[in-house]
């Protein structure tokens, strides 16, 4: 038969001394250790808000266009009006945000070269004396844009890339399309 031994465990399990888990007063956090932890929370919480800012943008265009592909240089021309036919004579309507939100600061850089000041003195001039077809049109929200282009023969727009919807093209920029390596409109 089997036997049922019972041992003594009273040298494993001892009285609770719990003295050692406690911290020494010298071992505290002192204000500057807290000071030093907050200001490094504020910094990774501001650096996060930096990158959730940072959008990639798509060169979108009206369903019946029949451009596939610009360069870079081309696009630049085009936003800027210098070039205002496309090669199957359409005029050319260019729909961005407003100059001075955040969301063009991006697009400023990198096509436009210049201020928000600079961008409105050009949209001004671009436009005047074309009142029936405008050569550069502010709308205010990302949908707004997809909407005026897709309703706009010949028109092209920049866009956040999650704005897109299938009323619209989206035509490779350098020969990419966004989020592909090198894609000259990446948010970063």
């Amino acid at each position: 038969m089997l036997s049922l031994e019972v041992h003594d465990l009273s040298a494993v399990e001892q009285t609770g001394k719990f003295e050692e888990n406690q911290l020494a007063e010298e071992d505290l956090p002192t204000e500057n250790a807290v000071l030093l932890r907050v200001l490094l929370l504020g910094l990774f919480t501001l650096g996060g808000t930096t990158l959730t800012l940072a959008k990639d943008i798509a060169l979108v265009s009206n369903k019946g266009g029949t451009v596939a592909g610009l360069s870079l240089p081309e696009l630049v021309r085009l936003c800027k009006a210098q070039t205002n036919r496309w090669p199957d004579g359409k005029a050319v309507t260019v729909f961005v945000r407003d100059p001075a939100s955040p969301d063009m600061r991006m697009i400023l850089e990198k096509v436009y070269a210049s201020t928000a000041g600079e961008l409105a003195d050009l949209i001004s001039s671009a436009n005047h004396g074309r009142a029936n077809h405008p050569a550069i049109v502010i709308v205010a929200s990302d949908d707004e844009l997809v909407r005026k282009v897709a309703s706009t023969p010949g028109a092209i727009g920049l866009v956040d890339v999650y704005a897109i919807n299938s009323s619209v093209e989206v035509v490779k920029l350098a020969g990419k399309l966004p989020f592909e390596p090198g894609y000259p409109l990446h948010g970063n």
